[in-house]
């Protein structure tokens, strides 16, 4: 067994003064919400406000942590040899601080939604379970493991 590696990314629930959420459409998943990947030294805060800032224009405040997410599925990269590391997820709720909303190379379309309808959008099975994490967020962190194509949720427990 080589060396433990994992992709570390943010997500959040970002909403607006009205009470909306944040949502992009991205160009391979459709809609979902705003983040990506932490880069190499960055903490998950400064991760998620960068990530929200690329994907949508708008600066944002990070509050709390509603989910913590284990993507354990193991595969090969296109050329069949190099793995693929698995996933570890933080979901967080945040707040509209500033900006215009504008598009970017990862977003097609951004948009502000109402949250009844937010959830309805979302078309990938993880993010939508994520995604009601975070609408539905109570105090209590949701942890979830689970693997992909088929999605299957393989542990999930209230901490």
């Amino acid at each position: 067994m080589g060396f433990p590696t994992h992709i570390v990314a943010v997500g959040g629930l970002i909403s607006n003064s009205e009470g909306r959420v944040l949502l992009v459409k991205s160009p391979r998943r459709g809609w979902e919400f705003p983040g990506g990947q932490v880069e190499i030294g960055e903490d998950l805060i400064s991760a998620l406000k960068r990530e929200v800032k690329e994907e949508t224009g708008v600066d944002i405040e990070v509050k709390q942590l509603a989910g913590v997410y284990s993507n354990t599925k193991t595969r090969l990269y296109d050329d069949n040899v190099t793995p693929v590391p698995t996933k570890v997820m933080f979901g967080f709720l945040g707040e509209l601080i500033s900006g215009e909303l504008t598009t970017s190379a990862e977003s097609v379309e951004v948009r502000w939604f109402e949250r009844d309808k937010a959830l309805d959008l979302i078309q990938e099975p993880m993010l939508k379970d994520r995604m009601r994490d975070m609408l539905e967020f109570n105090g209590t962190v949701v942890y979830r493991s689970y693997r992909t194509k088929p999605y299957e949720v393989y542990l999930e427990r209230k901490i």
